[in-house]
């Protein structure tokens, strides 16, 4: 069976039922506590445990954690045959060291773990983000609070509500009559690491016309025919990807020119050139979108696999 290309995204996965409904419970995380089969995923800078093979997430048993610090719910996912309720919770450095074992980034291990890990992990990872940079009211500066069982801060002065936001971004698999894939090294990757084009959307832009704004901006190549292929959480700290694929318009025939700030060079590769560049460039990694619109292009996995 082929795959959608959704269905390759490692963070597009969704097998979690978030059961918003229960997040207005006035004693939502004490009844948890309650529930022995209540687990819970602990958070520390953005990387949470697993087990010895990088394969699954350690869940800890709700019974040997505190109920204090930061709290998040969740939803509900099967855990040991049984559906059951999930808590994330922040935990300092030192209480992460008394947890123990192995602790992995969610972008070095998202493509190795299941569909309901990778989705609790990118939920867990992008809330407790927000949380972290969403401490004080936008318009009086009061410190805020969590409520709804962590998905709104209150500012308790005003009442106003500050809800989770995430940055939409586009990111576009550019090809041009030859079926050539343009590819740009930016200024923080290593010098030979090579990748999609990609930029925020800006307030009162569609994508489409993000896409286009971006190209140019960071290539001087002007792009046509625009398409939507897939999205996926991006959640460092707080993307939304959104993958595109557009052609270079016919009526361009310039240069390429790399903005010097953010892109550094741009190259076209063809899929026999790309293989040949393997040994000497560095792609996106496994997790990203960027990498999955990449294969999609040169039609399979570049580690082996099924064609796409």
């Amino acid at each position: 069976m082929t795959l959608s290309f959704s269905a390759r995204l490692p963070l597009a996965r969704f097998e979690i039922d978030r059961d918003n409904l229960s997040r207005p419970r006035e004693n939502l995380f004490e009844e948890l506590w309650a529930e022995p089969t209540t687990r819970v995923l602990a958070v520390t800078n953005g990387t949470a445990p697993v087990t010895e093979d990088r394969t699954a997430l350690r869940l800890l048993p709700v019974a040997s954690v505190a109920r204090d610090g930061l709290l998040v719910y969740l939803g509900r996912a099967e855990v040991d045959g049984g559906v059951t309720a999930i808590v994330a919770r922040v935990t300092d450095p030192e209480e992460a060291e008394q947890i123990g074992g192995d602790w992995a980034n969610l972008r070095d291990v998202a493509h190795r773990l299941g569909d309901q890990d990778a989705a609790l992990f990118a939920e867990a990872v992008a809330i407790t983000n927000w949380h972290a940079s969403h401490g004080f009211s936008p318009r009086t500066g009061t410190a805020t609070v969590p409520t709804m069982g962590g998905w709104v801060r209150v500012d308790p002065d005003t009442g106003v509500e500050v809800f989770p936001r995430t940055d939409p971004a586009i990111i576009v698999r550019i090809t041009d009559a030859e079926d050539r894939l343009l590819l740009g090294s930016n200024a923080l990757w290593e010098h030979n690491r090579y990748s999609l084009l990609a930029g925020f959307v800006e307030p009162g832009e569609s994508l489409e016309s993000a896409v286009m704004r971006e190209v140019f901006e960071e290539s001087g190549v002007r792009v046509t025919n625009a398409r939507y292929l897939g999205s996926q959480p991006w959640p460092f700290p707080a993307s939304l990807m959104l993958g595109f694929t557009a052609s270079v318009d016919d009526s361009w025939h310039g240069d390429l020119l790399p903005d010097g700030d953010e892109i550094l060079d741009l190259r076209w590769f063809s899929r026999d050139e790309l293989t040949a560049s393997l040994g000497d460039i560095l792609l996106p990694g496994p997790s990203s979108i960027a990498r999955a619109i990449v294969e999609h292009w040169y039609g399979r996995p570049l580690d082996g696999g099924s064609p796409w």
